[in-house]
């Protein structure tokens, strides 16, 4: 996937603008093999055309093909653009066990299941 992600990055139609510098490849893998199975995830943060919170799901919508609401957020005045092909693609995985449990959790209550039923889906 990271290939995938690479040239969205660099040469895709992407309409909001990134304000981190950098993307974890296995997250986003996560999220977009979860939307894939009809996991909904909540909104992008954004203000004025820049993602606040949701990089992650971002991309993933955009690559999945799912639609992600965006939310109006504030942003602080240190948040500077970052151009999407300046952004760096991380492949350490940032989670870690005890993170991915309560992203499953929070993933299975948002989408009124069961964590049994969404740990299921995924294997």
């Amino acid at each position: 996937m990271y290939s995938e992600i690479s040239k969205l990055l660099k040469e895709g139609d992407i309409q909001l603008k990134a304000t981190q510098d950098k993307i974890c490849v296995p997250v986003v893998e996560r999220i977009y093999k979860k939307m894939k199975l009809g996991i909904k995830f909540s909104g992008v943060q954004v203000c004025e055309g820049m993602i606040i919170n949701g990089h992650h799901r971002y991309i993933a919508s955009l690559l999945s093909g799912c639609s992600i609401e965006n939310y109006p957020w504030e942003k602080a005045p240190s948040i500077d653009v970052v151009q999407w092909p300046n952004v760096t693609l991380i492949e350490e995985d940032w989670d870690t066990v005890a993170k991915l449990l309560k992203h499953n959790e929070d993933d299975a209550k948002y989408n009124d299941i069961s964590i049994e039923e969404l740990e299921e889906l995924l294997k």
